[in-house]
């Protein structure tokens, strides 16, 4: 008896199904929730409740009229969001303070030894990784700038920033995303399991399941 032919498979791969999504800007292109518009919304929900808290002021688009220079490089804020990972706030400014305090210019920290970085970032925890992580990057932008700055990033788009620090070891969608908003003035937003989960529930948006959320980089890490 002749065997029957084998049928064409037209349903796809969880592979190549994750390979379609992650071509979108979008981290769940097949759902349509949240929009911008609310996204928006929720913002000013938020707003109208809370009001624009005193240490947010300060990162609101500054007046195109003020000469005045930024508080913060670019540089000063991707080692200061850095140093936020995996601690409290507090504590990561103290290390922060710390650091410029030990080494006035990038350049004394990438010319110091290891052990004065770390010594000078421990009460931010995770000292030791965390000063491997900003001598390489300053390294990776002195050898390739010919300098130690990162103000170049203001002139690009929201992607080409992406493409610049995503390519830094332990600066991740999260760390990127915060340089973007608070000290680049761009539109992202910093995406973590803490509140965008539950602002999601409380609007009753679609966020998918836990680990699709993480495969899709939507965690607290970096």
């Amino acid at each position: 008896m002749p065997r029957n032919p084998k049928r064409n498979k037209t349903t796809q791969s969880p592979k190549s199904s994750a390979n379609l999504s992650s071509s979108s800007p979008d981290p769940f292109p097949e759902h349509h929730q949240p929009t911008p518009a609310q996204c928006r919304a929720v913002r000013d929900d938020l707003l109208a409740l809370h009001g624009l808290p005193r240490d947010l002021a300060k990162y609101r688009n500054p007046d195109p009229s003020d000469e005045a220079p930024p508080e913060k490089t670019v540089l000063d804020g991707v080692v200061s969001t850095l140093l936020s990972q995996n601690t409290t706030d507090s504590n990561s400014r103290r290390a922060f303070l710390s650091l410029k305090s030990a080494f006035p210019a990038w350049e004394d920290v990438l010319n110091a030894e290891p052990k004065r970085v770390e010594d000078a970032i421990r009460c931010g925890g995770l000292a030791v990784t965390k000063a491997s992580r900003i001598r390489s990057i300053l390294k990776d932008v002195m050898e390739r700038r010919g300098e130690i700055c990162l103000e170049y990033l203001r002139a690009l788009s929201v992607g080409e920033v992406k493409a610049e620090l995503s390519r830094f070891k332990g600066i991740g969608p999260k760390t990127v995303a915060c340089v973007l908003m608070f000290h680049l003035h761009q539109d992202d937003f910093p995406v973590d399991t803490h509140c965008t989960i539950g602002i999601s529930d409380y609007k009753g948006y679609w966020l998918g399941t836990h680990e699709s959320r993480q495969g899709k980089g939507i965690s607290t890490s970096q």
